[in-house]
């Protein structure tokens, strides 16, 4: 079960695939300026363009992707929620409480602040992990 969530796990597969582009077109760029395929550049370090920086700013932008969808679809899901929620009360109480005990879950998205908020905690953390822990 949990190779099955690791090779499903869009992050992973997201920074995995840019690595993997970023060291097959290094490889063809190799190959065009020195006229030789090397096949070592599939994993090596160095050149153009950068495996690293391909990895990491992919997990960026896939962290911004999911920022946005806190702040839209799960935000707007959980007004939703509420709604309904306020009329399956209100029928309940016309019922005499003959309705399900069936809530739906209210707090399933955010506020552009408390995303933003999340997205400065990530950055200070990487930081403070860079210069101390991780240096």
């Amino acid at each position: 079960m949990w190779f099955r969530d690791l090779i499903s796990n869009q992050f992973l597969l997201t920074g995995i695939s840019s690595w993997l582009w970023a060291q097959v077109l290094k490889t063809i760029i190799h190959a065009l300026v020195t006229h030789r395929l090397d096949l070592s550049r599939l994993v090596g370090d160095g050149g153009m363009p950068s495996g690293h920086s391909a990895t990491v700013s992919s997990f960026a932008v896939a962290a911004v992707i999911v920022c946005k969808d806190a702040m839209g679809v799960r935000l707007e899901t959980g007004k939703q929620a509420a709604i309904i929620n306020e009329i399956v009360r209100a029928f309940d109480e016309l019922s005499s409480g003959k309705l399900t005990d069936v809530k739906l879950k209210e707090f399933v998205g955010h506020t552009p602040i408390q995303v933003l908020a999340g997205i400065l905690l990530g950055i200070v953390n990487a930081v403070l992990l860079h210069l101390f822990i991780f240096p």
